[in-house]
């Protein structure tokens, strides 16, 4: 079972690369909503993922993004760079190997202070077995393949 996972997470990451391939901030197909419209800010003041309120937004690095509050909203416009989640909301395990790919809004760790998302909780699992390599490769990677 576990090589189905793998498999499958190869062949989204293989249709999924080209389509993200410039954008600094991952934002999906449809629209231009970071994380899907979730909550970056509730990640650490709820420790879960929470949905936006379309209504209460702000814009950074050319991507809209939601907030449960207009409390969560201005703490992001305070400080954005605390809250908004590493290598633009992509994947992180998938960028620790120089790949973009879409994230699960659930599947999601709190490390120094960051978050990091990555594509399912399985992948989480795998993230947080070695997440200081990890992030050490995908901090490297980051800037290669995507337009900073």
């Amino acid at each position: 079972m576990k090589h189905v996972r793998y498999f499958l997470f190869f062949l989204i990451t293989l249709f999924t690369t080209g389509v993200y391939a410039s954008d600094p901030i991952e934002t999906g197909f449809f629209n231009n909503h970071a994380i899907y419209g979730y909550d970056t800010v509730a990640y650490f003041t709820q420790n879960k993922a929470v949905k936006g309120n379309k209504n209460i937004t702000t814009k950074w690095r050319g991507a809209q993004w939601h907030f449960a509050n207009e409390q969560h909203r201005d703490m992001f416009i305070t400080d954005p760079e605390k809250y908004a989640p590493q290598y633009g909301g992509y994947c992180a395990f998938a960028m620790s190997e120089g790949r973009l790919v879409g994230i699960d809004e659930d599947a999601f760790s709190i490390i120094d202070g960051k978050l990091y998302l990555n594509y399912s909780n399985s992948i989480k699992r795998e993230w947080l077995n070695n997440s200081a390599e990890f992030i050490q490769q995908a901090d490297e990677q980051y800037p290669i393949v995507v337009d900073l």
